[in-house]
């Protein structure tokens, strides 16, 4: 069993490197693409249609996964990564490319929601926690060496091989699932909800549209259709989940005020820390040129790592994830409101440097610590459920935060100068007080999962 457990274990690894690759990967190849296939518009499509899928098909995998296993969910969804691939690197043109990079994410959603499912169904929290490390390297290699590969590819062999290189990954990912990973749970009852899925596509669209379009995100027409779309069949979504016997998001995940609280804290968090790393490179540029813009960038991914590889230790001898959490935004909101002051002094790179490192450690200590709560706190039966449900509001609250933000910025100081800059970090920074208010503060003894 054990030998069984390191063949899963391997093949969940290298799903989710293939899918943090992924992103990282092409946004250096971008203008390579657009220069081969003379595309003036549409190179922010093409990212933001693997964004799209990404995002709201979270909560659908992880219910896939509960349903008929881990096995068949990682599996398929590997499938769908390699099959996304290979149209991304035959694609003719832009149009074809956008929809196979929306396919892609569609695989990609899988891999990572279904590995970290997997992982709290075969390793109780000691065990998760010996293994972080390897979390963290795998982290740790996508970050640096994405955007380096990206950009060796597209300028030797070209754009094409940034997709045609997960194709001999992706056999050895299917091999190692299939034959690791558990297959279909006894206990699983129910089917699959169609309805309640449509709806949450149509409410994650909307919101994930808002937070990639500028043109869509200030538009008079178009901002309060989307808005609109999203808050109608997003109540609609949720009273689908109160009455339908087999709910695609569990009202049960919520009826745990921890995991209720973290997957709020999440949401938070995530419009706080992802939604600003739009504007950290412009704070940067306040005063920096192209090179020491890139050296300060550097600071939040040494903060990332530092944080990554600590948490992994100190994690073993003080295993209270809340407490983590409520550490991570802290920090967070301590590292928001220096460079939201870095900004206000045009960029001072004395404040912002520690800023950006406090963002970097709080985003990988948040991310850490209630993925490990919610993998060793959830019911196996809702396993899934819940990882998606935490993911979906992180990556959601994002999209959301970074829109919410722009606009923030238009109409207080009419641009995103440093008066615009010190606004949107201000704002980010009291987002995550409020998230540091809200977080759960002690576990209970409901965590109900452990390994088998």
């Amino acid at each position: 069993m054990h030998a069984s457990r390191n063949l899963a274990y391997a093949g969940l690894l290298l799903g989710m490197a293939m899918a943090q690759l992924d992103g990282l990967v092409l946004t250096a190849a971008l203008p390579s693409i657009g220069a081969d296939l003379h595309a003036r518009t549409g190179l922010v499509a093409v990212t933001a249609a693997g964004l799209l899928t990404l995002t709201v098909a979270t909560p659908l995998h992880g219910r896939l996964g509960d349903l008929y296993g881990r096995r068949v969910s990682f599996a398929l969804s590997v499938l769908v990564f390699a099959a996304g691939s290979a149209w991304c690197a035959a694609a003719p043109g832009v149009g074809s490319l956008i929809a196979a990079r929306a396919l892609q994410g569609l695989g990609g959603s899988g891999l990572v929601v279904t590995a970290m499912s997997a992982l709290g169904e075969l390793f109780d929290r000691d065990e998760l926690l010996r293994r972080q490390g390897w979390q963290t390297a795998v982290f740790a290699a996508a970050t640096l060496g994405g955007p380096p590969l990206g950009g060796l590819l597209a300028a030797g062999p070209g754009w094409r091989w940034i997709f045609l290189v997960n194709l001999p990954l992706c056999v050895p990912a299917l091999v190692l699932g299939l034959r690791g990973l558990p297959a279909r749970p006894r206990h699983a009852t129910g089917e699959f909800d169609g309805r309640s899925s449509v709806l949450l596509v149509v409410a994650g669209s909307a919101v994930v549209a808002l937070g990639t379009f500028d043109d869509l995100a200030r538009s008079p027409l178009w901002t309060p259709l989307l808005v609109g779309a999203a808050v109608l069949t997003g109540f609609l979504f949720v009273r689908r989940q109160r009455r339908v016997p087999s709910p695609l998001i569990s009202p049960k995940v919520f009826a745990d005020a921890v995991l209720a609280r973290a997957v709020v804290v999440n949401g938070l968090a995530g419009a706080a820390l992802y939604g600003t790393f739009t504007y950290v490179a412009l704070v940067a540029a306040l005063r920096a040129n192209a090179a020491g813009t890139g050296l300060l960038l550097v600071a939040m991914t040494a903060g990332q790592l530092a944080l990554s590889v600590s948490f992994a230790a100190l994690a073993r001898n003080h295993p209270e994830m809340p407490a983590w959490g409520r550490f991570g935004c802290l920090l967070g909101t301590a590292g928001l409101a220096g460079v939201a002051v870095a900004a206000a002094l045009d960029g001072n790179p004395w404040l912002l440097a520690p800023g950006l490192f406090a963002i970097g450690a709080a985003f990988a200590v948040c991310t850490s610590a209630y993925t490990v709560l919610g993998q060793t706190r959830a019911q196996r039966d809702l396993m899934g459920v819940t990882l998606g449900s935490l993911t979906f509001a992180r990556q959601a609250g994002g999209l959301a935060g970074t829109a919410v933000f722009g606009w923030l910025a238009l109409a207080t100081a009419g641009g995103l100068g440093a008066a615009g800059l010190t606004v949107v970090f201000a704002a980010a920074a009291a987002i995550l007080l409020v998230a540091w208010l809200t977080a759960p503060a002690v576990t209970s003894s409901g965590a109900v999962s452990s390994s088998s």
